[in-house]
């Protein structure tokens, strides 16, 4: 192995369909129904509104230091550019852990919905294979051979990765539109009312629940370094993944509250379930595969944001020189996707993550911030950055981005901010410890003119 630069070989389109991969999956099979029912009522479509513009003006400063400055670190290399080291190791270490529960916690749910299918073709996996130590069983068996199968799949390039993302996107799309064609003819407005049954706070506090939903964008500036034409092509496939999103969780959400009480709407596979009490079982069991197939594309394109992360972070010297090594032929980074893929799946299939899940929407949060505050800060420290996608309605939309980023982690649980804060002192001492003392960063991608 070497340390050459990785392929450029991803196109807008590849793009584009890596954050839908990433972006479409539990939120729309899953959580959609979670949220209406425990905390926003039919206005978890405005839930989804309000996550989707905190996002989207993220996902503009995003375009724009993507285009910028590159690299494959995302928010990492960003913060390094406009705030050093220190700031950067903090936002990398948040990272990791965002990433890396997010992976784990799908590929949980991506068990779940395997074995109810496998089920109904009278297919019964033993119950000790199917939760961890913790909830009663032996391990997750299912959840950790995902991992390692996308693990093999990340290892033999990134192009095939993304030839089998697009081929089970239109899966997903698929099922998405079969409930949309179902649903809207059985829609019942009487559902609808009352609209804000949790009040404005309900509202609220729903979108900060859903908000993972979008955090898929984020893995495409990890793209950067493999992507043709990045500074053109990374703007588009941000842009384009968020506003196709964006709608399909608004009608999704619209018309599962509109067909069934939002109420009734609490269970891990709510679209499914919405089909069956319409008695549509031929169209719940679609769907079924086509939540599978979401889930398979998230933890897909996620992994693969925590393998260039980590990547760009052991380039710079704060984690081991072993995860900055490429493979010369498959132009990828076969040990840092071995070993983060075997801690992932030991975590799956090990750890009952339901509650350690909230600390992906803190964590994604905390990177929206300060990407957004680092476009400004880039904006007076280098006016000079030669910047091919420019974000529009400079200092309002990045400011918009600070403070609606800052709001939705205010009505996270306390619990949730107990943990990301005892997540970040263990960051602290392993940057003192090691980070700090093997560091060769010399960072300044910026390019002036």
């Amino acid at each position: 192995m070497d340390e050459r630069s990785l392929q450029r070989c991803l196109t807008a389109p590849d793009l584009v369909f890596m954050g839908i991969g990433a972006i479409i999956g539990a939120g729309v099979f899953v959580m959609t129904g979670v949220a209406a029912a425990t905390k926003a009522g039919p206005a978890i479509s405005l839930s989804y509104v309000v996550a989707g513009c905190a996002a989207f003006f993220s996902a503009l400063a995003y375009a724009e230091l993507a285009a910028s400055i590159g690299g494959c670190g995302s928010a990492y290399s960003y913060a390094f550019s406009a705030f050093g080291e220190w700031i950067a190791w903090m936002i990398g270490w948040d990272l990791l852990l965002e990433y890396a529960v997010s992976v784990s916690t799908v590929a949980i749910g991506w068990s779940g919905y395997l074995n109810n299918l496998l089920q109904t073709w009278h297919i019964a996996l033993p119950t000790k294979f199917l939760s961890s130590p913790f909830e009663g069983g032996l391990f997750n068996l299912p959840a950790m051979v995902i991992i390692l199968l996308l693990a093999s799949l990340l290892c033999l390039g990134v192009k095939q990765s993304s030839r089998f993302n697009t081929g089970v996107v239109f899966i997903k799309l698929a099922a998405i539109a079969i409930f949309i064609s179902v649903a809207c003819f059985h829609v019942q407005p009487q559902y609808w009312h009352p609209f804000f049954p949790f009040g404005w706070e309900g509202m609220v506090q729903g979108a900060s629940l859903v908000f993972f939903a979008y955090i898929g964008f984020d893995a495409l500036s990890t793209a950067v370094e493999e992507t043709i034409h990045p500074e053109r092509n990374t703007p588009i496939g941000i842009m384009g993944a968020m506003v196709i999103c964006t709608l399909i969780y608004i009608i999704v959400a619209l018309l599962l509250t509109g067909i069934v009480p939002y109420s009734t709407l609490n269970t891990h596979s709510p679209v499914a379930w919405a089909l069956l009490h319409l008695g549509y079982p031929m169209a719940a069991g679609m769907v079924a595969v086509g939540a599978i197939a979401g889930l398979t594309t998230v933890m897909l394109v996620m992994y693969y944001g925590l393998t260039r992360i980590g990547l760009a972070m052991a380039r710079d010297g704060l984690l081991p020189h072993l995860f900055a090594m490429i493979h010369p032929e498959k132009r990828t980074p076969i040990p840092m996707i071995l070993l983060s893929g075997l801690v992932i799946a030991i975590i799956a299939g090990l750890a009952p993550l339901t509650r350690v899940a909230e600390l992906v929407n803190i964590g994604t949060l905390a990177a929206f911030t300060l990407v957004s505050a680092g476009t400004l800060f880039l904006r007076w420290k280098y006016p000079d950055l030669k910047r091919p996608f420019k974000l529009p309605f400079s200092p309002v939309v990045p400011v918009l981005g600070v403070f609606s980023c800052l709001y939705l982690m205010v009505h996270l649980p306390l619990i949730t901010w107990l943990r990301f804060i005892i997540w970040m002192i263990l960051g602290i001492i392993f940057y003192l410890s090691y980070g700090k003392k093997h560091s060769h960063a010399h960072y300044s991608r910026i390019k002036l003119g």
